[in-house]
């Protein structure tokens, strides 16, 4: 990899995040009002050309999983180990993309947290989980008392632990049998959650119907403005996600180049390589997201350069997440991976900011509201 590669980009980049940002005068948000006759036909076209076709993807790449991982049980050997590894990485890929969906059924019966866990600093669900390998649990072997049990035995993490862990070699021999159920048990979970996260966005007249139509009987949004916040919030909230609980939790760079103390092990899905491929995924759906609603649409024709700008930078962040592969603590030990990743985290915040103020300004949403901040 060249490092020179990257820093026109992030010139670049910074060029223009400044543009639209220095046509406010004293910090005035630019004033501009929502489209309003626009709004319904963005959320219609986020919901049919996103959300449902990626819990869709989910559903079915899950229900492969769980099919590996059947395979594995039944004849265990390194062929059956590594297609359960490459499903394992298909999963999380295809959740990256659309976990930014954080809201309405994700959220409820702890969805999301069942399907991932994450962070864990106190490393007490990694605990959960080796306690639970070491006693061979046998109710943990069954989908339906699994997810009674922690949030934190039941997902992504714990299965990384099955798959990548300490004695995950030993899946591939005779002698693994308590560990593949438990694992197939876990990738049963995921995709019953998946097929419910899909069932719900469906149904014609649940949430898609509510995103659909705003208006003051809508249980979800009683106008354009709340609509518009919600459709605005999953792009800065989900920027927000990856700027301080992804790259934050490993990487402690400064833009000056002097490194603080990182944290590999605290990396998401470090053990099975999946770091940076996932956070590369949060930005392709981010772009997706973005590109697929339309929600430039929102924007009055004097402001549309705002919209050109953040697609430049997920599609630029994206192509650079892509560039690092391999163990993370040993692109963190790189001089030239470690400045992508500082280019990344540069252009994050850049990113963060784009939206929150720039965009949401220009749709009458940036004077004294911080999407950031939750206000």
């Amino acid at each position: 990899m060249r490092l020179g590669l990257f820093l026109p980009i992030s010139l670049l980049c910074i060029t223009i995040a400044a543009g639209p940002a220095a046509a406010q005068e004293g910090g005035a948000p630019m004033l501009s009002a929502l489209d309003k006759t626009a709004l319904p036909g963005v959320m219609a076209k986020a919901v049919d050309g996103f959300i449902i076709p990626g819990y869709r993807n989910l559903s079915r790449a899950t229900a492969s999983l769980a099919a590996t991982s059947a395979a594995l049980c039944a004849e265990p050997s390194e062929a059956a180990l590594q297609a359960s590894r490459s499903a394992f990485a298909e999963v999380v890929q295809t959740w990256s993309q659309i976990e930014i969906i954080r809201l309405g059924p994700a959220l409820e019966q702890n969805r999301f947290e069942r399907f991932l866990f994450y962070p864990d600093r106190k490393s007490t669900g990694l605990k959960q989980v080796q306690a639970i390998l070491a006693k061979s649990d046998e109710s943990a072997t069954d989908v339906e008392r699994l997810r009674a049990k922690s949030v934190a035995v039941q997902g992504l993490g714990a299965l990384e632990y099955v798959l990548h862990g300490k004695g995950a070699d030993g899946l591939a021999g005779k002698g693994a049998g308590f560990r593949c159920r438990y694992g197939h048990a876990i990738a049963g979970n995921l995709e019953a959650i998946a097929g419910e996260l899909r069932a719900a966005w469906e149904k014609p007249d649940g949430i898609q119907a509510a995103w659909k139509a705003p208006g003051p009987d809508n249980p979800l949004f009683r106008d354009n403005k709340e609509a518009a916040t919600e459709l605005l919030g999953v792009l800065i909230h989900s920027v927000e996600m990856v700027k301080d609980q992804r790259l934050r939790t490993f990487y402690a760079g400064t833009i000056s180049g002097k490194p603080g103390k990182d944290n590999p092990k605290l990396a998401i899905y470090w053990r099975s390589n999946q770091t940076m491929p996932s956070i590369s995924a949060n930005f392709r759906g981010l772009q997706t997201f973005f590109e697929t609603s339309g929600m430039q649409q929102l924007l009055p024709a004097d402001s549309r350069s705002i919209a050109a700008s953040v697609k430049f930078l997920l599609k630029t962040l994206t192509s650079a997440a892509d560039r690092i592969d391999g163990p993370i603590d040993a692109a963190l030990g790189d001089d030239e991976r470690r400045a992508v990743l500082g280019f990344i985290a540069l252009n994050t915040a850049d990113l963060l900011d784009r939206l929150n103020r720039d965009f949401g300004g220009a749709i009458g949403l940036g004077a004294g509201f911080s999407f950031a901040d939750g206000d």
